[in-house]
């Protein structure tokens, strides 16, 4: 181990120095109290101060002073914000491929490219023949050269389930009707029309919208709300101050 720098009781000394150059740069309060001093080299040394500002646990201020041989003032090399070992510090940066989430793309937007999406399969299985192929994948009407897999369909269905047009949201739990018995429920195409379809109703606040067979709304087809019964008039009043009989 190289031994131990000596400390200089100029630069140790230096604390009001150090503090009077912090407080020009920082916010008004921001500077806390002098936790210690260390020594760098010969003639150098760093002074330690809390950071009193919000936001910034555990942040500690950093001014490096120093002196020239004989010399018998310190002088402030430069100032720093530094993080201590119990810093709150921001989350560890991620690209932004991995940062976006449902919800988050705008009018302009592109997601990037993910070839090995576990949510995605192959829209056919490749014979070797590239012509036989092209044919079969037209014939066929996908037109595309990846289809959801059984994975995504699981993932996609789960999540519309669980969402605000399935069986557990406070409008299905209170209807009497459900979309499996409603004559605007429009199935859907392949497996998933086991469980979901779509609300065609313009009335439904969940029209255009993937619901399940066991949600529902009070705009049902088969809805049959009381109709109030109309009030009886009673006879008629003939106020003889406000008109003039004739």
């Amino acid at each position: 181990m190289p031994p131990a720098v000596k400390r200089d009781a100029v630069l140790v000394g230096s604390v009001d120095l150090a503090r009077a150059v912090l407080e020009e740069i920082a916010d008004p309060g921001a500077v806390g109290e002098h936790l210690e001093t260390t020594m760098l080299e010969e003639r150098l040394a760093m002074h330690w101060f809390a950071c009193a500002n919000p936001g910034y646990r555990g942040w500690r201020w950093a001014v490096s002073v120093a002196r020239a041989p004989r010399q018998k003032e310190a002088t402030v090399c430069e100032t720093n914000l530094l993080p201590g070992p119990d810093s709150v510090l921001a989350p560890e940066w991620l690209p932004w491929a991995q940062r976006l989430a449902p919800g988050d793309l705008g009018a302009g937007d592109v997601l990037p490219y993910r070839g090995d999406d576990p949510l995605l399969e192959e829209g056919f299985e490749a014979t070797g023949d590239e012509d036989v192929d092209q044919v079969a994948l037209w014939e066929l009407g996908l037109g595309r050269p990846r289809v959801l897999s059984a994975e995504g369909r699981e993932v996609a269905a789960q999540r519309w389930y669980d969402g605000a047009h399935g069986p557990s949201t406070d409008v299905a739990e209170r209807s009497e009707g459900k979309c499996a018995s409603c004559g605007f429920f429009l199935p859907m195409a392949g497996a998933l029309r086991q469980v979901f379809g779509v609300c065609a109703n313009e009335w439904s606040s969940s029209d255009g919208a993937v619901v399940s067979l066991d949600h529902g709304c009070g705009a049902h087809s088969e809805t049959r709300a009381p109709e109030p019964e109309p009030e009886p008039m009673g006879t008629p009043i003939m106020d003889e101050l406000a008109l003039d009989l004739v």
